[in-house]
């Protein structure tokens, strides 16, 4: 079987890569490797992000992977600035996980960037959405308003909501369930928690409005996704 980096050479708006517990890489595509300037991306083997990318990013990249190898909890749709050619930066969805090893260690870190580009993005409505987006990742639990995180981005609701469904294909509550429900299945199945406490821990006042919008999404409940996780 070829390796996967190859699958991803011939998608050049999207950068992938591997990269051990030590943060340097084992794999990258050849997107990743010329937007870094370099000539092969057998280059950028056994170097870390810190080497390649330009403070700050390199720092940040290296301090995201850092805590996905300390907690165990990969990012998803995470809205940051990368590197493109000639120096410019530019906006992209980043998706990492932890890389499992024997015994269940984790070893190292994967992932992928995906560039957002489009007739009508703008440097500035990124950087505002990107506030509003980490808001979510990092707040699911609390009780979250549209109109906040529509203010938090300097928009209108509607705005908010149709720069969310340009970027997810999905409306801007839809976008927030989808994150409570990818925490609550992450804490399914690498946790012992009583649900009751997942529930409440993924911003739901209580099992059984947690339980319906679980199965809603999910097609089974909570219970039935841990012990189909398990087994």
């Amino acid at each position: 079987m070829p390796p996967v980096d190859r699958l991803f050479d011939a998608v050049p708006d999207i950068v992938f890569f591997i990269k051990d517990a030590a943060g340097r890489y084992m794999a990258v595509n050849d997107t990743l490797a010329s937007r870094c300037g370099l000539a092969d991306k057998e280059l950028a083997i056994g170097l870390t992000a810190e080497d390649l990318f330009p403070s700050p990013l390199g720092g940040g990249f290296a301090a995201q992977d850092r805590e996905i190898l300390r907690t165990g909890h990969g990012i998803r749709d995470h809205l940051e600035l990368h590197l493109y050619p000639g120096g410019r930066r530019g906006w992209c969805l980043t998706f990492k996980e932890p890389v499992m090893g024997k015994e269940g260690r984790r070893v190292g870190v994967c992932g992928i960037s995906r560039d957002l580009h489009g007739p009508h993005d703008r440097q500035e409505d990124f950087a505002a959405m990107s506030k509003a987006i980490d808001r979510i990742h990092k707040h699911f639990d609390e009780p979250l308003r549209l109109p906040q995180l529509a203010e938090l981005a300097d928009m209108s609701v509607y705005q908010f909501d149709q720069r969310i469904r340009a970027l997810f294909h999905v409306t801007a509550g839809q976008y927030l369930v989808k994150v409570r429900i990818d925490a609550a299945c992450e804490r399914l199945s690498h946790s012992d928690e009583a649900i009751a406490q997942i529930a409440l821990s993924c911003g739901y006042s209580d099992q059984s409005a947690f339980s319906r919008q679980f199965k809603q999404a999910v097609g089974i409940s909570p219970l039935a996704y841990r012990k189909k996780m398990r087994a």
